[in-house]
Formats: structure tokens, C-alpha cells, sequence
């Protein structure tokens, strides 16, 4: 299908890049579903928990509610169209329609993963009250989705490659801290928030490939 569209040798580098990466993201996804329901994780995700826990403190509990609100819905729509307004201003329609495309098909995804594996979220020492599945975790796939995604496209519009890692290094912590949150916060296992950040990862490699090739043959 890729060789069929008329796009540059770059350009299909590339697609072959997001695939493989996609197929790699899917075989991790699938191990950690499948562990996660035969009960494999439970070592590796009350390690984890004990020692994040073991932080746990007033002034740290603050920062952490900040970094999970980061990720709500509230925040995330919020943030989404400010962006999109942002893009629509400065005439890029494709891009803010894949900003769409990736946070809103991703939860929409995100849904039904939650469906089909229907685990329960913890119950050591949950510090906020949380509904619904617990995998994958919801939070961390969304902030891998925007800030991602966010990321991504804001690469776009620098030379320097410095401050293109710069931009790439501040998505990754803010992805990171999102993630740690869950954790810290008791309304996720650490195999939850891994899952989040690899089915993210698969939905936000997808629309970026998506959007490369329709603003190419779009061209």
C-alpha cells in the first residue's frame, strides 16, 4: 500500500519506521496484557508501588495532584483547543485535525482496552478516588497522546536541533511525571501506566504517520 502512493523515498523511510515501531509497541502491549491476566506483575507492580509510596509526603502529594490534573479531561480539552485555535490561526487545518484525531480516538481506544481487560485499580494506600478500569492507564495515554503529539509538530517549526531536543526532553518528563502520579496517587499499577504510555505510543505513531502522508500527496 505504502509503495502504491506517490511519496518520497523519505517519506516511505519513514512510514517503514512507524510500522516497525508499531509492530514492536503491539508485541509489548500484547506480553503485558497477558501477564497482567495471568497474574505475572504482581511482584514487579508491588515493588514499584512500595517504593514510589514510600515518598509520599504532603508537599510531594501537591505537586503530584498537579501532574495528574495535567492529564484530566478538564485540562486536556482545555489545552486541545487553545492548540487547535492556535493551528486553525496559523492555517495548519491537518495538523489540528490529527491533534483531534490522536486524543480523541485515542480515548475512545482507551475504552475499549479497559473493556476488554477489565482490571480492577489497586487498593494500597490510594490517596484520590477513582472510577472505572484500571488497564491501561487512561491519564498516561492521554499525556503521551498531546504532549506527543504536541511535540512533534512543535519540532516542526525549529532548526535548531538542540531545541528540538529540548522540546522532545520537556514532552518526555512531562509524560513521565504524568505517569508517576498514578503510581504515587495509588489509582494505578505501574503495569497500567506502562500499558498507557505503549498503547499511546501505537495510536500517536499511527496519526503521525497518517499526517505526514496526507500533508504530502495533500501537496
Amino acid at each position: 500500500m505504502i509503495n502504491q502512493l506517490r511519496l518520497s523515498p523519505k517519506t516511505k523511510q519513514y512510514a517503514l519506521i512507524c510500522l516497525l515501531i508499531i509492530a514492536v509497541s503491539l508485541f509489548v502491549f500484547g506480553k503485558l496484557g497477558q501477564e497482567m491476566l495471568e497474574q505475572e506483575l504482581y511482584a514487579f507492580d508491588s515493588f514499584v508501588i512500595t517504593k514510589v509510596q514510600s515518598l509520599i509526603t504532603p508537599k510531594l502529594t501537591s505537586v503530584m495532584l498537579f501532574f495528574t490534573f495535567l492529564a484530566s479531561t478538564k485540562s486536556l480539552l482545555t489545552l486541545t483547543v487553545i492548540a487547535i485555535g492556535l493551528m486553525l490561526w496559523q492555517h495548519k487545518r491537518w495538523e489540528a485535525l490529527f491533534l483531534l484525531l490522536a486524543l480523541g480516538g485515542g480515548m475512545v481506544f482507551n475504552l475499549l482496552l479497559k473493556w476488554l481487560y477489565r482490571r480492577e485499580r489497586p487498593s494500597i494506600q490510594r490517596l484520590i478516588e477513582e472510577s472505572g478500569y484500571s488497564f491501561p492507564s487512561g491519564h498516561s495515554m492521554a499525556a503521551f497522546l498531546f504532549f506527543g503529539m504536541m511535540a512533534m509538530l512543535l519540532t516542526l517549526f525549529v532548526v535548531s536541533r538542540a531545541a528540538k531536543a529540548v522540546i522532545i526532553l520537556i514532552a518526555a518528563v512531562l509524560i513521565l511525571l504524568v505517569g508517576i502520579s498514578r503510581i504515587y496517587l495509588g489509582v494505578h499499577y505501574p503495569s497500567d501506566v506502562l500499558a498507557g504510555f505503549v498503547a499511546g505510543g501505537v495510536w500517536l505513531v499511527m496519526c503521525l504517520l497518517g499526517l505526514k502522508i496526507v500533508v504530502e500527496t495533500r501537496s
